[in-house]
């Protein structure tokens, strides 16, 4: 299971060696750290002056990414993006392996056919640490707390101190019974983002009073590529002022069926499905959700797959490497004028998602009525 890494890291090297332009994302990571170390400014109007002459990204995670995002540092600018894709790999492997538990072979074969779902190749092109974080949460919950280790909670508040949108996982914890673990998890995200008011106290003001507010500063919200309610209402409505408010109502009133969700399968004994439910409607709810934050796709197909939902597995296999995001007409505010027709494709992922979740409410609650309990 070396050679997928390996062949990564080789493929690292030769974007470095040739002076090559990979990895956006991942050089913003390692410019956040530099001017950390340089005591400028993380949140400002221009470019961070550490960044690469082919990047003008703003530094758009909390101030205590920063900190983690230091040994970034330590790698030649050319050499991150390697750095960062390895890992991924890395992570992907972890995450099928945990879900599905295969054997060698079907790991590298799963863990090839991955590769070429959209959300998974985006990550690995943008040097983005979506596949990373899924993984810390995927071991948090699937491994570290359900044997019960002190450890547990502690990778959840990592990553939410990265980024926030894994925060959805600290009620996760919660509403599955593992008090202590959420406590953790929220302690150490607490923890780390208030040590760092300590250390640039303007930059983590600035940030939480305005930046984490700000969904604009990480792109146009209409544009296609944002999959999650937010983006579908916003463009359905061409920007009206009452667009978020709508997202978010629908947002709350999706939770409780994902809530219900979430109890039920964790007490029947399923907390891969539980712990899914959480991760798309944590997606759907996000004011942004890029296309490529939808990497939990890999877990929900492993699940199909050991599971015998072979069609149900394909079926979602087809809908996340079609690309379906990338050939509706998009850009230049064209998502304003779509049809019904376009909408549908457009918000793909999106009503995939919100579909899902009814749905197994709906046979839940089919299983659950008198009529059913008789027939067993």
């Amino acid at each position: 299971m070396l050679a997928l890494p390996f062949l990564t890291l080789v493929v690292g090297v030769v974007v470095w060696l040739t002076q090559r332009h990979l990895g956006a994302d991942s050089a913003v990571y390692r410019a956040g750290a530099l001017t950390l170390l340089k005591g400028e400014p993380l949140y400002t109007t221009g470019d961070l002056t550490t960044l690469p002459d082919w990047v003008r990204l703003p530094f758009t995670y909390t101030p205590a990414a920063a900190v983690l995002f230091l040994p970034l540092a330590l790698v030649p600018a050319g050499l991150v993006w390697g750095v960062v894709a390895v890992l991924s790999v890395v992570s992907l492997t972890v995450v099928i392996a945990v879900v599905a538990r295969p054997s060698q072979w079907w790991l590298f074969g799963g863990t090839v056919v991955a590769l070429g779902l959209e959300p998974v190749w985006k990550t690995l092109f943008l040097g983005q640490i979506n596949l990373i974080l899924m993984a810390f949460v995927v071991v948090d919950v699937l491994v570290l707390s359900l044997r019960g280790s002190r450890w547990a909670g502690l990778l959840i508040g990592a990553a939410a101190a990265i980024k926030l949108t894994p925060l959805i996982f600290v009620p996760h914890l919660f509403f599955t019974g593992r008090w202590k673990d959420g406590l953790r998890a929220l302690a150490t995200f607490v923890g780390l983002e208030a040590i760092m008011f300590a250390v640039i106290p303007h930059d983590a003001w600035f940030f939480w009073t305005k930046s984490a507010t700000d969904p604009s500063r990480v792109g146009s919200v209409t544009w296609i590529f944002n999959q999650s309610l937010n983006g579908l209402v916003n463009r359905a409505s061409a920007l009206a002022p009452w667009s978020l408010a709508v997202a978010v109502a629908v947002g709350a009133v999706l939770a409780v069926p994902a809530v219900w969700l979430v109890i039920r399968l964790h007490r029947r004994g399923e907390p891969v499905a539980a712990l899914l439910v959480t991760a798309f409607y944590g997606l759907l709810l996000s004011p942004v959700s890029w296309s490529h934050h939808w990497v939990w796709a890999v877990p929900l197909i492993a699940l199909l797959v050991t599971t015998g939902r072979r069609w149900w597995a394909l079926a979602a296999t087809a809908l996340f490497a079609s690309h379906i995001v990338m050939l509706v007409p998009n850009g230049a505010d064209v998502e304003l004028r779509w049809g019904l027709g376009w909408s549908i494709l457009g918000n793909a992922y999106v009503v995939a998602a919100a579909c899902t979740i009814l749905g197994l409410t709906v046979r839940e609650l089919r299983l659950s009525s008198p009529a059913a309990r008789l027939a067993k």
